[in-house]
């Protein structure tokens, strides 16, 4: 058989610009290493590089010894970058010491038995054919699959297989990190049939990209201050445990995440097990619990009305920036006032503003409070950029021309004026002389900016009524 090229792809670096390959293929070994098969990837390959070839037979190294004119030559490799690959076939396979130089490659299904992983300090560089061709897995009770020694771990890096650990209080991971500036970070990773993922501990960062939760109850516990924040990307989870009742993601002690929480998760719940468990105490600042463009499910039933898919959190919370998502309720930045009783504003002299009086009641606060009666501020950091509606009638003297004042405040107290707007007072039959004020404009407020109305007289002073009913609101663009 001839090299094909979709069967070919990059795993890694090499130091000085190399790179590591894996090329998957039927043919034989010496086919394999014959002048010219790599031929079709000269653009790709430079002199050094290895790649991991899985043949007809065998798992093999081989290093392109030199490309000239679009030939390819290589050779079985000897270099010291396959050197630093070990091939775990079996439980036996893995030392007694893992050593974080090295990549540890999971040729096929290997039954761990009770055999655990501890991870050094120097880490754990872990990689595989696929997800399915390479696969650790126990059925043995009471087992962790990856542990710390005292002091702690380092990073742990993996691709490109499946974890199964199905035992009985059994758990994938119960590691934390030395120094708190670690990371946990993983592609193409598989978790089948898993009793438990257990808990990550201290760790600066955590990624996930292309991952899977299939059957078990994996649910993941995150513990301790996290530096920076979680991502978790392009993941699906499908055919959990009806009995599974802990979360998908867990708050353990003194979880605390400095920065972001993001995930775009698919993922179908089952009865009684939520999505997370966390709480806006978890993410001291705005806007870092992102749940965005997730498609979430129970039973295969969407319903964003379920309280129990986060059931210590909501869309409204400060912490909280959840966008685009089906299934769950989504954050829409913003608040509303309406007036809720006819509220005089004793104009005291021709052009002199006043703040314009009423008695507010307040609905659809996100990221927004009151701070005085008729006032909105903008308590979070994302988005900045706003837009102002408004519809009131008030009430004064026939035929005076009165100015209303959309009014920023920043953080120092400053007050700017955003827009004006001038309407007469209409002169109609009866007691009652009003005018209508109602348009949209733009403004951007900055955290713990707000915003508030005035209004002027421009011709006396005559006093003014803001009449029931009126109403403003402020909105993400």
């Amino acid at each position: 058989m001839a090299f094909e090229l979709e069967d070919f792809s990059r795993t890694g670096s090499l130091g000085k610009g190399g790179s590591l390959w894996m090329y998957t293929t039927d043919d034989t070994d010496a086919s394999v290493i014959s002048a010219g098969y790599f031929n079709s990837a000269y653009s790709s390959l430079r002199t050094g590089d290895i790649i991991t070839c899985s043949t007809a037979s065998n798992l093999i190294f081989v290093e392109v010894l030199t490309i000239a004119s679009r030939v390819v030559s290589v050779d079985l490799a000897t270099s010291e970058a396959a050197s630093n690959r070990v091939i775990i076939s079996s439980a036996e396979d893995w030392p007694e010491v893992i050593d974080g130089s090295k990549q540890y490659f999971i040729d096929g299904h290997v039954d761990m038995g009770t055999r655990s992983i501890e991870i050094p300090q120097g880490g754990l560089h872990l990689a595989g054919l696929d997800l399915e061709l390479s696969k650790l897995y126990s059925t043995a009770d009471a087992y962790t699959m990856f542990t710390s020694p005292i002091g702690g771990s380092g990073n742990i890096l993996g691709k490109d297989y499946t974890i199964d650990v199905s035992g009985e209080d059994s758990q994938v991971f119960n590691i934390v990190a030395w120094s708190g500036f670690e990371a946990f970070e993983f592609s193409q990773i598989n978790y089948e049939n898993c009793t438990s993922l257990g808990t990550i501990d201290n760790y600066r960062q955590g990624l996930e990209v292309g991952s899977g939760r299939f059957g078990g109850t994996p649910s993941l516990t995150l513990k301790g201050t996290w530096a920076g924040g979680y991502r978790i990307t392009t993941s699906i989870v499908r055919v959990l445990s009806s009995s599974m009742m802990n979360p998908l993601f867990k708050a353990g002690a003194g979880f605390n995440m400095a920065s972001r929480f993001l995930t775009d998760i698919n993922v179908d719940l089952p009865p009684s097990a939520a999505l997370l468990d966390f709480s806006p105490s978890n993410f001291p600042n705005p806007s870092t619990l992102q749940i965005q463009n997730a498609i979430v499910t129970r039973g295969g039933i969407r319903n964003a009305n379920d309280s129990n898919i986060t059931p210590n959190v909501s869309k409204s919370d400060l912490c909280s920036d959840w966008v685009g998502n089906n299934g769950l309720p989504n954050t829409f930045v913003g608040a509303s006032a309406v007036n809720i009783a006819d509220t005089i504003t004793t104009i005291t002299a021709q052009n002199v503003e006043e703040v314009l009086q009423g008695s507010f009641a307040t609905y659809g606060l996100e990221h927004f409070d009151e701070p005085t009666d008729g006032e909105l501020r903008h308590v979070g950091v994302n988005p900045r950029e706003f837009r102002v509606s408004w519809d009131m009638v008030i009430e004064g003297r026939a035929n005076d021309n009165y100015e209303i004042r959309l009014i920023k405040k920043d953080v120092l107290m400053v007050e700017t004026l955003q827009f004006s707007q001038v309407r007469t007072m209409n002169n109609l039959q009866g007691g009652r002389d009003v005018g209508y004020w109602n348009g949209t404009t733009n403004i951007i407020l900055n955290q713990n900016e707000s915003c508030f109305w005035k209004i002027v007289n421009l011709l006396d002073n005559s006093n003014c009524t803001l009449e029931d009913g009126s109403q403003w609101t402020v909105e993400e663009r």
